[in-house]
C-alpha cells in the first residue's frame, strides 16, 4: 500500500456491547495489526495487544457493566489502543491473592504495553495502552 507522506496517523473503531464476546475484539484487532504488517514483522507485539484488548474489553464489560468502545490508532510510532465505556471510575490495581481468579488485568497491561494511562471523559473514561513496534534487526 503506498502511504500519503502527508498522513500523520490512521485509525480504526468498533463498537462491542456487553452481548458480543472478547473474542470478536481479538479477532479484529489481529486483522487490522496484519494489516500494517505486524503480524509478519512483530508477532510476539501482536499477541501482546491481543492479551491486553482482551484485559481491557473484559474489564469495561465486567467492571463498567458497559458496552466498549475499542479505538486502534497507529501513528507509525506508537500503536494506541482505547477501550472507552460509560463508568467515570478510574481503574485501580489490585494486589490479587495467589488463589484469587481475577485481579490481575492492570497488572498484565503494565507488563505487556510500553505505557498505559486511564482518564475519565464526559460520558465515562479511556484506558489507553502504547505499544511501539520491536527496533528492526541490525544485520550483523
Amino acid at each position: 500500500m503506498a502511504r500519503d507522506p502527508s498522513m500523520r496517523a490512521v485509525g480504526w473503531a468498533r463498537s462491542l456491547p456487553i452481548s458480543s464476546g472478547v473474542k470478536a475484539a481479538r479477532d479484529w484487532t489481529r486483522e487490522h495489526l496484519a494489516g500494517i504488517g505486524w503480524t509478519r514483522t512483530a508477532p510476539d507485539t501482536v499477541d501482546s495487544v491481543v492479551l491486553a484488548v482482551s484485559e481491557l474489553v473484559t474489564n469495561a464489560h465486567v467492571h463498567a457493566r458497559s458496552d466498549a468502545q475499542l479505538i486502534l490508532t497507529w501513528d507509525e510510532q506508537c500503536l494506541h489502543v482505547t477501550v472507552h465505556d460509560n463508568s467515570t471510575q478510574l481503574p485501580q490495581q489490585r494486589v490479587a491473592g495467589e488463589q484469587a481468579l481475577g485481579g490481575r488485568g492492570l497488572l498484565l497491561i503494565d507488563a505487556l504495553a510500553d505505557d498505559w494511562q486511564a482518564q475519565r471523559c464526559p460520558r465515562g473514561k479511556d484506558v489507553t495502552a502504547c505499544f511501539q513496534p520491536p527496533a528492526p534487526v541490525q544485520p550483523a
